[in-house]
């Protein structure tokens, strides 16, 4: 009888037997992670034509949805700032180039009536609270349209607690005239530097910063959409690389379903380049044909209210305020002060005017400019006669001559201003067109690429499954 091996068991202390290396389990295998598994079924599946196909279907699917996507995302970006442009920038920076205007009309308005002394105009003394009234509603628009804690929003506030205290400063100087004490001329002449000094100043940071708002939101708005155009080449060259494929491998000529994605991925493609290009093209057009002439006719304006507010406060001040400059040969000489500020604001004003003039792309826009040429040239000889005037002790005489009810520098004035208002409208209106025309172009772009991209990767998943129902 052949000897039985040894089973394990219990041992004498009641310890188990250890079992044999024979008898050992063996231990199980780590599972692989699920995206090796799934690598390989896709490793597997690329070796059948079937599985091919799908992967074909699925990379073209989501090569025509990326395309639409791109593309909504950035002409929605650029319709964005198109419209920005059209109804909150430009609006902003003429609102802030009127605040400005105010400002500088109600200086010259308060200078005007207190030369009249007590004859002060009802039409003198309306032209000025009306300005305050404009230039605080323009700094209520303009702080609801400023970002918080912004440099715009900082001088907003600035000009908010200036603005009250210029017109107490006018307020003493109208009723110290009234009573005929001297120390009226100090009070508007303590006004006009807070105005000249501060208040403009700050008025010209704000337009200065819409400016540059203005200029950014062109900058966001007109260039090509490169990454949109780029994907949209690479989704008609794998479409037609897919049906080549299917060409070679059926000799069918045509498959449906690819070529409806085709036909919607080149509509997006010619929808968005055509789009831009005349959008691009339109927002340029009101930059070069609208803004800038506005920019310059703006800065005329506020020349001509500057030149007309120191004429004024030449006859105000009496000689009381001078400066000393050199001449071409260097030989010092002093001047009175508003009046030196009074040439050099219409040397600004001459060469605003022939920039305008220049920038004029049609009879309309240039016919109130050259009017206005002549009403500065006018303006210029009376305003010569009227410190002739003065300067040969006939104050009443050289009051008249600025301030009277003919033949006076305030008529030449009033005219330069009345036609710049004029070619600022004009422009204006050129602005919105073509801004408008720009605009325009890229309506419905966004939302069209997207509906057009899931239509055309709809075509090509349906044109591989037709593909797949020939192995079934």
């Amino acid at each position: 009888m052949p000897a039985v091996p040894p089973q394990p068991g219990p041992q004498a202390n009641g310890t188990p037997t250890p079992a044999t290396a024979s008898n050992a389990p063996t231990p199980a295998e780590p599972r692989r992670t699920a995206f090796a598994e799934g690598f390989d079924r896709l490793r597997h599946a690329a070796t059948t034509e079937p599985g091919r196909l799908r992967i074909i279907g699925a990379f073209l699917a989501a090569l025509v949805i990326a395309f639409g996507a791109v593309t909504a995302w950035q002409t929605a970006d650029r319709a964005a700032a198109a419209d920005d442009v059209l109804h909150k920038s430009q609006p902003l920076s003429s609102a802030a180039a009127d605040i400005y205007r105010s400002l500088a009309d109600a200086n010259t308005a308060a200078s005007s009536g207190f030369l009249a002394g007590g004859q002060e105009t009802a039409a003198s003394r309306d032209r000025y609270e009306k300005d305050i009234d404009k230039a605080a509603a323009g700094l209520v628009k303009a702080a609801a349209n400023s970002d918080p804690d912004s440099p715009a929003a900082a001088t907003v506030t600035k000009l908010n607690r200036l603005l009250p205290e210029y017109k107490g400063l006018v307020e003493r100087a109208r009723t110290y005239n009234r009573q005929g004490f001297p120390v009226g001329g100090a009070y508007l002449r303590y006004a006009n530097e807070k105005m000249q000094h501060d208040m403009l100043p700050a008025a010209e940071d704000l337009y200065t910063s819409e400016n540059e708002r203005l200029r950014s939101d062109y900058d966001d708005a007109t260039p090509y959409p490169w990454a949109a155009i780029a994907l949209g080449v690479l989704v008609l060259a794998a479409l037609a690389w897919a049906q080549h494929r299917n060409y070679r491998r059926t000799n069918r000529v045509m498959n449906h379903g690819l070529v409806a994605a085709t036909a919607t991925a080149t509509v997006v493609l010619l929808w968005l380049v055509v789009g831009h290009t005349v959008a691009r093209a339109g927002l340029n057009d009101s930059y070069d044909h609208g803004v800038r002439s506005l920019n310059v006719l703006h800065d005329a304006r506020i020349a001509s209210l500057k030149a007309r507010g120191n004429e004024n406060l030449t006859l105000v001040a009496r000689g009381a305020e001078t400066v000393t400059v050199k001449d071409a040969n260097g030989v010092e000489q002093t001047l009175d002060a508003y009046d030196h500020d009074f040439q050099k604001d219409m040397k600004t004003l001459g060469a605003g005017l022939a920039e305008a003039a220049k920038l004029a792309d049609d009879n309309s826009g240039e016919k109130p400019v050259t009017e206005a040429q002549g009403n500065m040239k006018e303006w210029q000889n009376r305003h010569t006669a009227a410190r002739d005037e003065d300067d040969n002790g006939n104050y009443e005489a050289a009051l008249n001559r600025v301030i009277g009810p003919t033949n006076a520098t305030g008529e030449c004035f009033d005219s330069v201003d009345d036609n710049l208002a004029k070619a600022i409208a004009h422009e204006e209106t050129e602005f919105e067109q073509a801004a408008g025309d720009g605009l325009d172009a890229m309506t419905g772009l966004s939302v069209g690429a997207a509906v057009l991209a899931v239509l055309g990767a709809a075509g090509a998943v349906l044109g591989i499954g037709r593909r797949l129902s020939e192995y079934r």
